[in-house]
């Protein structure tokens, strides 16, 4: 069979400026995207999202009627869409604005204006996305791998697991934050790796790896740390705490095949 190529690609671009619409329809088309439909707000989106469904969703970050969060939160949160891929094209940097999108799982983040190589690499993460190669792994069967995944967010927790089932993996239990992780753990210790956000309330990623490694039972399991955090500072104390990892949001499904091969050999 035929791997998918971006020519293949079918999207839905959801801009409410005609010009903006204009110049991101021509630079998909000097990428090699032929197929886009173009629509100018939110539940324009969400009506054609009703009867088709595109390979990916192109969109700006505000529209009148709704934000580009509230369109990803409906695709989440929907059983038939909840595994499409999404990318915002937004001239936003505010952290408190870009973050959530990030949470709620995206392939890819462009500013206004975008270069062509950023676009052409967000569009190969898409590819991957949609069809990515099964893990191989020396020591494991994926589809045996037991994984908890560990973020505040709803949202994060359901991107994460359509990822990792992509690559094959099947099995999942999720914990809402770091406490309920630990008591999670605390019953049952049978968990070949751990997915975690970092930023999360009461018991953060750091304390729930400290927690990891200070008891002899679970310090072996490896912990994927999947986070938005850009501090360098910080990045480099989450390394230092014992994560086997770290993954950034949005993450490449590519990427975190790579990583997981090498924290699960």
């Amino acid at each position: 069979m035929s791997k998918l190529l971006v020519s293949d690609l079918t999207i839905l671009l959801v801009e409410p400026s005609s010009t903006q619409s204009k110049i991101i329809i021509n630079n998909l088309a000097d990428a090699g995207v032929e197929k886009v439909d173009a629509v100018s707000g939110g539940n324009q989106a969400l009506e054609y999202l009703k009867h088709t469904q595109p390979d990916l969703i192109v969109s700006s970050m505000y529209f009148e009627d709704m934000t580009a969060f509230e369109l990803v939160k409906y695709i989440r949160e929907h059983d038939k869409l909840n595994r499409l891929p999404f990318m915002l094209v937004s001239s936003e940097i505010r952290f408190g604005r870009i973050d959530p999108i990030k949470q709620a799982g995206v392939v890819a983040i462009l500013p206004k204006p975008f270069d062509h190589e950023a676009l052409q690499t967000a569009l190969k993460n898409t590819l991957h996305f949609l069809e990515p190669d099964e893990l191989e792994l020396d020591n494991y069967d994926p589809t045996t791998l037991r994984v908890l995944v560990v973020d505040d967010s709803k949202l994060a927790r359901t991107f994460i697991i359509k990822t990792l089932q992509g690559l094959g993996v099947q099995n999942f239990i999720e914990a809402e934050d770091g406490q309920a992780a630990i008591d999670l753990l605390k019953q049952n210790s049978d968990f070949d790796l751990i997915v975690s956000d970092y930023n999360m309330p009461e018991v953060d990623g750091k304390q729930l790896v400290q927690y990891i490694r200070s008891n002899e039972l679970i310090s072996h399991i490896p912990v994927l740390m999947v986070t938005s955090e850009q501090n360098r500072a910080v990045l480099n104390n989450i390394e230092q705490i014992g994560v086997s990892a770290i993954c950034d949001k949005p993450f490449e499904p590519d990427h975190v095949k790579q990583l997981l091969a090498t924290v699960l050999s």
